[in-house]
This record gives C-alpha cells, sequence and structure tokens, in this order.
C-alpha cells in the first residue's frame, strides 16, 4: 500500500513569453505612476511661484534646489540606487519646476 500526499503539485511557471508581458504591463504601470507624480510635482510648484512672489521672494532658490536634490540623493542611498543617477534626475525635475514658476512670472522659458 503506498501513500499518496495531499498535498498540490507545485504549480507550473509561465510562460518566459507570459511573464515578459506581465512584467512590462507592470513596467507601463509604474511609468503612468511616475508621470502622474511628476504632473502632481509640477501643479504644486506652480501654486508656490504666486505665494514667493507675495512674499518678495526669488523664484530661484539655489540652497533649497540643492537641498531637494540632496534629499533624493539620501532617498536613492536607502534604496539601493545610484545617487548619482537619481541627482541627475531631480536636477532635470527641480528645472522643470522652476521654469513653471517662472512662467508665472511672466518669463517666457
Amino acid at each position: 500500500m503506498t501513500v499518496q500526499s495531499l498535498e498540490a503539485p507545485p504549480a507550473a511557471a509561465p510562460p518566459p513569453a507570459a511573464e515578459l508581458e506581465r512584467i512590462r504591463d507592470e513596467i507601463i504601470r509604474v511609468d503612468r505612476a511616475i508621470v502622474e507624480l511628476i504632473a502632481e510635482r509640477v501643479a504644486l510648484a506652480r501654486q508656490v511661484g504666486p505665494v514667493k512672489r507675495a512674499l518678495g521672494m526669488p523664484t530661484l532658490d539655489p540652497p533649497r534646489e540643492a537641498a531637494v536634490v540632496r534629499r533624493a540623493s539620501a532617498l536613492a542611498r536607502e534604496s539601493g540606487l545610484a545617487e548619482e543617477d537619481v541627482r541627475y534626475v531631480f536636477w532635470h525635475l527641480v528645472g522643470l519646476c522652476r521654469r513653471v514658476q517662472m512662467e508665472g512670472e511672466g518669463v517666457r522659458v
């Protein structure tokens, strides 16, 4: 008499092409979320411009911009990402946000 296992057989791995498609779909979802977050950040920067002007503050604030990039660099380190690459992305993001603030001053950039 043999004893049969009551455990379910192990699930078969999905075919490689299906796995690739699933991963690519996830990348598309993440890319969409990143773009939505960038749009949200730009909208907030657009709101900051008039507040800075009302306070008599300049649009350009290099120490603040550098602090933002340093903070992103620290977050990259904590996440195991290359700090230099994240700094590069954030300098571009800061530049984009600076431009929308300057557009509110009537400066065409």
